[in-house]
């Protein structure tokens, strides 16, 4: 499917009447065909990975294209300068999740970018760096600890940032890494202890909507080590390990 088809395909499925609902939820690009994310993702997957059509599909700067670009990129082939770029042009809070979960957090520079991000000046930049601490606390399931346990100074930091779009994020990142396990559910919340002693209205915010989650009985089920019992055969030999209910 070349840039004209996927130009076509989107005017052919253009709902003009979901634009306004967007708009009502903070989504505002200079245009907007209306289609919904599911089926852009199903027109990604009829693309395939195609890096040129997805550096065409941005330099569009419709709402649609730049998530299909996100989503037909080679996460493999993107560059820390092709980041920095696409991030300077964020300008709404949906293309920059999309594009963090979609393309960036699969990236190798993803880590990285946390960092770089999270100290950022923009808006949407510094957004995006809590965005991709949040993805990567999601989907990096073998990542060591001691990786997410870096970036808690770097949302303590960010806690005093009263712009909705950035205090959102840091909540945000501050959760799903609480969320992980035992231990970083127990260093989550003594993130959030300090956050809620800062005077900002925002920090203060984030400190209780985390510690409301990362306290509540789901999350703490979730991240209790778990105990199991040794059922062992009438000779003494281990013959099952199960955990308790």
């Amino acid at each position: 499917m070349d840039y004209q088809e996927v130009v076509e395909r989107l005017t052919a499925m253009s709902r003009p009447e979901a634009v306004e609902g967007m708009a009502r939820f903070g989504i505002t690009p200079q245009k907007v065909y209306g289609v919904s994310i599911p089926d852009l993702r199903r027109m990604a997957k009829e693309i395939g990975t195609d890096r040129e059509l997805a550096a065409r599909l941005w330099q569009d700067e419709t709402r649609e294209t730049r998530i299909l670009a996100s989503m037909v990129d080679d996460p493999r082939q993107v560059t820390e300068e092709q980041m920095d770029a696409w991030a300077l042009e964020f300008d709404y809070w949906e293309i920059c999740d999309q594009v963090c979960s979609n393309l960036f957090g699969r990236t190798e520079l993803a880590y990285k970018k946390c960092f770089d991000w999270s100290k950022a000046k923009e808006e949407f930049v510094k957004r995006a760096g809590f965005v991709l601490m949040a993805r990567l606390a999601v989907t990096e399931k073998e990542a060591p600890d001691a990786k997410f346990a870096l970036f808690m100074s770097l949302i303590k930091d960010g806690a005093d940032d009263e712009r909705n779009y950035v205090k959102k994020a840091v909540n945000w990142a501050l959760r799903q890494i609480g969320k992980r396990n035992y231990s970083l559910n127990k260093l989550a919340l003594e993130t959030a202890q300090e956050i809620g002693e800062m005077p900002q209205t925002s920090a203060r915010w984030i400190a209780r909507d985390a510690i409301r989650e990362l306290e509540s009985e789901r999350v703490q089920e979730k991240v209790q080590p778990a105990s199991f019992r040794v059922i062992l055969s009438p000779n003494g030999e281990v013959q099952d390990i199960k955990p308790y209910k």
